[in-house]
């Protein structure tokens, strides 16, 4: 008698797309994130569900922001798994600053899953509006103006 079984075909298909056979612990692939500027700092989110905020890890090091973090793995050894697609394992993130941004002004929170990073443009970095000082001043001598003095600040 044969007896229909969605699940190991999905199980056949997960071994076939990951490499690996159901139910083992899979590392992660990428660490998902969205960047962009916003006024006058980036900002970076990076999905990271199920992943405990004390395994969270930010830091900056020679222009190079690492994110890392480590999802744990399943207890529950005893059990026939059916489905399990769920990585376990550490993630990594890597983005290199550059020389505009504040690096000791970065902070992150994390909320539902997500980190948020928040990156500030450096003050030596940010576009400013230079004033033009205007003397009037300027003497007629012999026919030739002298020109007026400007300064900026």
């Amino acid at each position: 008698m044969l007896r229909f079984d969605p699940f190991r075909d999905l199980d056949r298909l997960t071994e076939q797309m990951l490499g690996v056979p159901a139910g083992s612990p899979r590392a992660p692939r990428f660490m998902p994130m969205d960047l962009y500027k916003s006024g006058d700092h980036y900002v970076l989110h990076a999905d990271l569900p199920g992943v405990d905020p004390g395994s969270v890890d930010v830091h900056v090091d020679n222009g190079t922001l690492t994110i890392r973090a480590e999802r744990s793995g399943r207890t529950e050894e005893s059990v026939e798994w059916l489905a399990s697609e769920r990585f376990t394992g550490s993630y990594m993130r890597q983005l290199s600053l550059g020389e505009g941004v504040d690096t000791d002004g970065i902070s992150a929170t994390y909320e539902n899953g997500v980190l948020t990073v928040s990156i500030p443009v450096a003050e030596k970095a940010k576009p400013r509006r230079i004033d033009i000082a205007v003397t009037n001043d300027a003497k007629v001598v012999a026919g030739h103006v002298d020109a007026p003095q400007v300064t900026a600040t």
